[in-house]
């Protein structure tokens, strides 16, 4: 998808009667068909959300390291007009998993994508791990998009506390939802009683109803 490394894989999961396209990126460790992306994108079609998830040129590869910067951005973007080519009919949101929804949130802060309806940030990553501080969200304020963070309330790399001050201070909508019990990769300890999957699809629930309100007249 981005010219100047050629193209990467995506896969389009589209359930019965979908109400809209998130299109779905995911962490920097990770790649599209990774489970969490797979059990992410499950979760969300059980909610009448189809996905696009992509790789970038690195994930593709299956090198070590990063694309730079700008790459990733213009991966983005590039997967955002793949997937509204793909579904048409559908109106489009994009995001993430933490190193994506802040690449979603940069290149929609750095130019309009005119065709998203809203972003979503999955795990947004706030701070480097035991690091707290907001520098990463300063351009936040430069997105004109509604916004939906989904956090877990045990992420080292997005202290609570901050993320809601950064959700609450920002001039367009944005919400905030803490997973309870949820880490930077959405897993709960055992004695929580509840399982990865459970905190997926709670993720999955608010998504779906928050792109909802985002088509109400």
């Amino acid at each position: 998808m981005s010219a100047e490394r050629g193209s990467v894989s995506s896969v389009l999961l589209r359930p019965p009667k979908a109400q809209a396209l998130l299109v779905l990126g995911h962490g920097a460790g990770t790649n599209a068909r990774h489970t969490f992306m797979e059990q992410l994108a499950a979760a969300l079609a059980d909610t009448g959300v189809a996905t696009f998830r992509y790789n970038y040129p690195y994930s593709e590869s299956g090198r070590g390291g990063m694309d730079g910067e700008r790459v990733r951005l213009a991966t983005v973007r590039a997967a955002v007009d793949a997937a509204e080519t793909t579904a048409p009919d559908l109106p489009t949101f994009a995001g993430g998993h933490s190193m994506s929804g802040r690449m979603t949130t940069l290149a929609a802060a750095q130019e309009l994508i005119d065709c998203l309806s809203g972003i979503v940030a999955y795990a947004f990553p706030l701070h480097q791990p035991g690091k707290p501080d907001t520098r990463r969200a300063q351009h936040l304020a430069e997105v004109d998009l509604p916004l939906l963070f989904v956090s877990g309330d045990r992420d080292r790399m997005a202290r609570l506390d901050l993320l809601r001050v950064v959700a609450s201070d920002l001039p367009t909508e944005a919400q905030l939802h803490a997973l309870e019990g949820a880490d930077h990769g959405f897993k709960v300890l055992k004695r929580s009683g509840r399982t990865t999957g459970e905190v997926l699809a709670e993720a999955a629930r608010v998504t779906s109803a928050w792109i909802a309100r985002q088509a109400e007249p």
